[in-house]
């Protein structure tokens, strides 16, 4: 059996991208503005995460005018969709106590 740990993201465990993640999949679409205030990180910061996750194919990035303002949304993708979920699991898993490791530890422990 292998530990729940070797089935976590890089890519979304930082805190910063799992919490954007996490807001994407939860709708059809995000605003960046509401990303980033429900977030509260800079801009900057929110760009640089979501170029990561961009790359990583996890996310898609619209950018459209309304008028003459500038917006751009954040969709998920079913990659990105199916990474969160996956990683989510796993955090569970660790969470619960599922790994063989902790399992016979604490019974080792309770035995004496």
């Amino acid at each position: 059996m292998t530990h729940p740990r070797k089935q976590l993201d890089e890519t979304i465990h930082a805190p910063i991208r799992y919490s954007i993640i996490a807001a994407v999949v939860s709708v059809d679409r995000v605003d960046f503005q509401f990303l980033r205030d429900a977030l509260e990180i800079t801009d900057s910061h929110l760009s640089k995460q979501l170029s990561i996750l961009e790359s990583a194919e996890y996310i898609e990035i619209e950018r459209t005018f309304i008028g003459k303002r500038r917006r751009t949304y954040i969709t998920a993708t079913p990659q990105g969709r199916a990474a969160f979920a996956q990683h989510t699991e796993a955090l569970r898993a660790i969470a619960s106590g599922a790994a063989p490791v902790f399992g016979s530890a604490v019974d080792a422990d309770t035995e004496g």
